[in-house]
């Protein structure tokens, strides 16, 4: 009865609009109330709020988040369309594989992928629609590449999946790169399906000279070096993590300060922008903790992983439940949120079917990233909807081979394990 009043508690303030991490710290706090008075909730909220911030991987996200804000302020970024738009472009349906592209090369350097969604919005979907394309195989494509932001390390959700599994932080950035690259070939090669089923689906773009060709290399050249700079340091073992994730923030401020964009006001409104998103993520983690308090002392977690292992089913058929109960929460809320309100209770079932931690979060991620362009509150549809000022539906409906495609993907990752864990072990072995 208390697990379901918290429980309650939970949804009904996430329904009408609370923060994720004050919902959860509040219906948090009402359950340990109910568990043992006062006495045990004052000493857990004198407690928790130190262990949450005292972890030393925690310096990870604001880092991250200072390099992404620096990035956009050197402007650096908005040429990284141009740049692969002019590699791509001469083939037919270049430019929406140029999206694609790009929204990898935005996953490098933005926190979200909603964020990823509406700048890809205003770079790209203009483009495809000027030179012809079809509204909606555009606005699919847009959708679908900004979820890739998530996936493509430098990843502040993978950084918070390793804080909140105790997974190597390092490793599980590495693991994101193998299967980073294939959902990008994937989506580059659902955009050359449907063009070769429908050519009138993108014209041919005008060709472009190899003179400027490189020119765009040399532009976009100081972000491509920034995040092969904090990605290698990671992988060779030169640097941890929270080493990389500061010296990625230094060669953005570098490369900022090279294009004359540091300016006190520029620089000050950065700070601020990183500093407001990690406190949001912080008291994340914060109302997370207090939540997952109050699942150990009603064993909420023990049990259901007593449940399921006397459950007569493959173990396969129950991953497959967690995965598609994934999709179904990436319609409704963002990654970070469903990452700190799933991980404590799934992980422990995940780890006791013998499936590998790190292999799960990279698997977790490009799953419910998928829920996002999933009627019927596929928020990354909205999102390109919103800044395109085209019809949701439209969105959807360019969406839907993609989805089709990445439930391909994921079948692969599920089925070959090694695609996501042969680079972190070579990582490790080295």
């Amino acid at each position: 009865m208390i697990v379901a009043i918290g429980l309650g508690t939970l949804f009904l303030l996430l329904a009408i609009g609370t923060p994720v991490g004050f919902a959860m710290a509040a219906a948090g706090a009402l359950g340990l109330w109910l568990v043992g008075g006062m006495s045990m909730l004052t000493g857990i909220l004198q407690t928790a709020p130190l262990s949450t911030v005292s972890a030393y991987e925690l310096i990870t996200i604001p880092m991250f988040l200072l390099m992404a804000e620096l990035v956009l302020l050197s402007g650096v970024a908005d040429d990284l369309f141009k740049a692969t738009a002019a590699w791509m472009g001469r083939v037919r349906g270049g430019l929406a594989m140029a999206t694609a592209l790009a929204g990898a090369g935005f996953g490098a350097i933005c926190g979200t992928s909603t964020a990823s969604a509406a700048t890809l919005s205003a770079t790209s979907l203009p483009a495809m629609l000027r030179q012809g394309y079809e509204p909606a195989m555009a606005g699919g494509v847009v959708a679908i590449s900004g979820t890739l932001a998530m996936l493509i390390p430098p990843s502040v959700a993978l950084v918070i999946y390793g804080l909140l599994a105790e997974v190597n932080i390092g490793a599980l950035l590495i693991g994101g790169v193998i299967p980073g690259i294939l959902v990008m070939l994937t989506i580059m090669a659902t955009v050359y399906t449907l063009v070769l089923l429908d050519p009138s689906r993108a014209p041919p773009a005008r060709p472009v000279s190899w003179r400027e060709k490189f020119a765009w290399l040399r532009v976009v050249g100081p972000m491509v070096l920034l995040f092969g700079s904090v990605t290698g340091v990671i992988y060779t073992g030169f640097a941890t993590p929270t080493e990389a994730s500061a010296l990625g923030a230094a060669g953005a401020l570098a490369i900022a300060a090279w294009y004359g964009r540091v300016t006190p006001p520029a620089l000050l409104r950065v700070l601020r922008r990183s500093a407001h998103g990690t406190c949001m993520i912080v008291m994340i983690l914060l109302g997370a903790h207090i939540f997952g308090y109050f699942f150990t002392l009603t064993q909420v977690t023990h049990n259901l992983v007593a449940f399921v292992g006397g459950l007569e089913v493959s173990r396969w058929v129950i991953m497959a439940l967690i995965l598609c109960g994934y999709i179904v929460l990436g319609m409704f809320m963002d990654q970070i949120a469903i990452l700190v309100l799933t991980v404590p209770i799934v992980l422990p079932l995940v780890k006791s079917l013998g499936f590998d931690p790190l292999w799960f979060g990279i698997v977790k991620i490009v799953t419910a990233e998928v829920g996002m362009i999933t009627p019927p509150v596929g928020l990354n549809c909205f999102v390109v909807a919103r800044y395109s000022g085209r019809p949701v539906q439209e969105i959807f409906r360019g969406s839907l081979p993609h989805f089709i495609a990445h439930i391909i993907i994921i079948t692969i990752l599920v089925a070959f394990p090694d695609l996501v864990l042969w680079l972190p072990r070579t990582m490790m072995a080295n």
